[in-house]
């Protein structure tokens, strides 16, 4: 695999612009031609980057010319630019001082792939999830202006972000309170038809400038000063503009929620971004620069591909083939199987929330198109639409990302588990998810759910308990869960295949040994492997996959724990409020004698870093689990002698 040359190994020469860059004040002293091949090498360290490190690369080269343009008419860090989700922050991280760290981006230790105010005084507020910008920054401009600072607030936000209630809302807080918050429609969909963009662009040019800004105030003061009739001159004057613009511009969501409205433009014209950019920066009320770009601009296969490549593993410059691992992925045995059961049972819909990649739907939306339903990025919409639905007799399954379900637990609670609706969750990403770093881990699901009456959550261990688990789940009477990480699927051993009972695992290994792994979901590879490490070393263990999260069997399980000396719980969640926790309290009533610990990640936001890396570092490999059991042992010693009664 390639490395991106380091500052003083090569860099100068690829990326000569880039390589003389200071910060942002240099945009400004650049020529219009220069600033396109600044724009030319951005793409390229991108492109060169990504291929090594993967990321999200369609939606980092649609927004080139748009940073540069904010960066050259915005004083950062002075004016803050707030980037939404911030999987598009790529140019700006490059403009604001972090060129020699670039190569080290979603890499452990080095870069977010995410704005970090840890990193830059240039990322005012940490984001990672989408639809949170406008919030942020009516915040941070209200906050700004009480404490009598100066300064612009920009939010640039994406037109599938703004599909999300909380943008919504935010957008009708910001027309409330009037305040000059600046918010940038980035929208790379390309809707809007070319002679409609045009006559925009030249109104906007016009309506954006300051000359037209002050003759504007100029006339509604004189208005509204006339004796006696001046407001309701005003608001008759503002009824006669509003109509004449609705002759040649239709009215939008923005102005009637108070906004000013600046677009549709070329978010690839620079001098043309620069100059409104420049023009609304007087403005004292709140704007919405509406512009639009292309993902993917600048490299073919992320241009006629942009879902493939929004974010992507590995892959090869030349012809865009991406990195396919060996092992198919839970996601991919989701998908196959999901096929399956959509293809018996006519009831089964599928919804996603704008991932119907990443979450293995695409092949069920190709051949059920009428029972797959993408609502945008609105998840709480999602788990209700789905209550609806199970509620009117169909089976729904709603496929979203561990990290995403965070912002949909009321609706699972009140909407679903409440009326014990018959609505099976997939969640995707479960555990530790590595490069996205702290905002996409998956560790909290367990802790957020497991409290839910009526709801099942089951753990799969392999592809195959998986598709077992999916049948099961499917013919429950209410609601369930599965978790699964992102990851290759571990191996269908014989004892996964076992059928299913309510509450009770099954033993992935058991040959009589003194010290039992129980086991959680994907772990259960490094499980086996550290049962292998330890018999080796003369201490017999066994393994045992626990299957469901809730419920638990509790008599079964202290039927299970028996004669055991030591027991040590690993799950792929966090460590605080999990299974391992509740485990513990059945072990203090049921086997006051056995030495129980349990392990999990850290009760800590962990950054970006391989799956491998992470789980090492929190003692969930192999080699971690092995040294946390000896740990245990070490304990048993200080315990009274051991009479052991093994159960088999």
């Amino acid at each position: 695999m390639k490395e991106i040359p380091s500052k003083g190994e090569g860099m100068d020469s690829r990326y000569p612009l880039l390589s003389s860059f200071k910060g942002p004040p240099d945009v400004r002293s650049l020529s219009e031609t220069a600033l396109g091949e600044l724009a030319s090498e951005i793409r390229r360290i991108i492109i060169d980057v990504i291929s090594v490190n993967g990321g999200h690369l369609a939606s980092n080269l649609g927004v080139v010319e748009l940073t540069l343009a904010l960066h050259a008419e915005f004083d950062s860090p002075t004016d803050k630019i707030v980037w939404d989700v911030g999987h598009q922050c790529y140019t700006h991280k490059l403009l604001t001082g972090r060129l020699d760290r670039f190569a080290t981006i979603r890499r452990k230790g080095g870069l977010s792939g995410f704005p970090k105010r840890g990193e830059s005084v240039h990322d005012p507020v940490e984001t990672g999830h989408s639809s949170t910008s406008i919030s942020a920054s009516l915040g941070l401009l209200t906050g700004l202006r009480l404490s009598g600072r100066k300064g612009k607030v920009v939010a640039v936000i994406g037109d599938g972000a703004l599909s999300g209630g909380m943008a919504l809302e935010a957008l009708n807080h910001a027309g409330h309170l009037g305040r000059d918050l600046v918010v940038v429609l980035n929208d790379n969909t390309m809707s809007i038809s070319k002679n409609v963009g045009a006559i925009s662009s030249y109104l906007s040019r016009m309506t954006s400038t300051k000359r037209y800004q002050d003759i504007r105030a100029r006339i509604d003061k004189a208005v509204q000063n006339v004796p006696l009739y001046g407001d309701r001159l005003l608001d008759v004057v503002n009824r006669v503009k509003k109509g004449a613009k609705a002759v040649v511009f239709p009215d939008t969501l923005f102005t009637a929620l108070g906004f000013d409205y600046v677009g549709p433009l070329d978010g690839h014209d620079i001098p043309l971004l620069r100059e409104v950019f420049r023009n609304i920066r007087d403005l004292t009320r709140p704007v919405v620069v509406h512009v639009l770009t292309k993902k993917g601009k600048g490299y073919s296969h992320a241009e006629d591909n942009p879902t493939t490549y929004h974010g992507v593993p590995h892959f090869c410059v030349q012809d865009g083939m991406i990195e396919k691992s060996g092992a198919p992925s839970y996601t991919e045995r989701f998908s196959a199987k999901l096929l399956s059961v959509g293809k018996e049972d006519p009831r089964v819909a599928a919804i996603t929330a704008a991932m119907a990649g990443g979450t293995g739907l695409s092949s069920f939306q190709e051949s059920f198109p009428d029972r797959f339903f993408d609502v945008g990025i609105t998840e709480q919409h999602a788990v209700t639409f789905a209550a609806g639905l199970a509620a009117a007799g169909l089976r729904p399954v709603v496929a979203i990302y561990s990290t995403f379900m965070q912002r949909a637990v009321d609706q699972v609670y009140h909407d679903v588990a409440l009326p014990n609706l018959g609505v099976m969750f997939a969640i995707d990403r479960a555990g530790l998810v590595g490069d996205d770093g702290e905002t996409h881990q998956g560790l909290y699901d367990i802790q957020l759910f497991r409290s839910a009456p009526n709801l099942t959550i089951l753990a799969p261990a392999s592809g195959g308990e998986l598709e077992l688990m999916m049948d099961w789940a499917m013919a429950l009477p209410g609601p369930s869960m599965l978790r699964f990480p992102k990851d290759a699927c571990g191996p269908d051993l014989p004892e996964l295949s076992r059928p299913l009972e309510a509450g009770r695992g099954v033993f992935a290994r058991r040959q009589g040994g003194e010290i039992l792994i129980l086991s959680l979901g994907g772990l259960l590879p490094g499980a086996l492997e550290a049962a292998e490490i330890l018999t080796g070393e003369g201490v017999p263990t066994d393994v045992y996959n626990l299957r469901f999260v809730k419920p638990l069997d509790r008599g079964f399980l202290a039927e299970v724990l028996r004669g055991y000396r030591a027991a040590y719980l690993v799950e792929d969640g966090a460590r605080s409020g999990g299974v391992g926790e509740m485990l513990g309290s059945l072990v203090r009533e049921t086997a006051p004698g056995l030495v129980y610990d349990h392990g999990g990640a850290p009760d800590a936001f962990l950054p970006q870093g391989g799956r491998n890396e992470l789980l090492a570092d929190c003692g969930l490999d192999a080699a971690g689990i092995a040294s946390a059991v000896r740990g245990l042992l070490a304990r048993t010693l200080l315990d009274a002698p051991f009479h052991f009664t093994r159960v088999v």
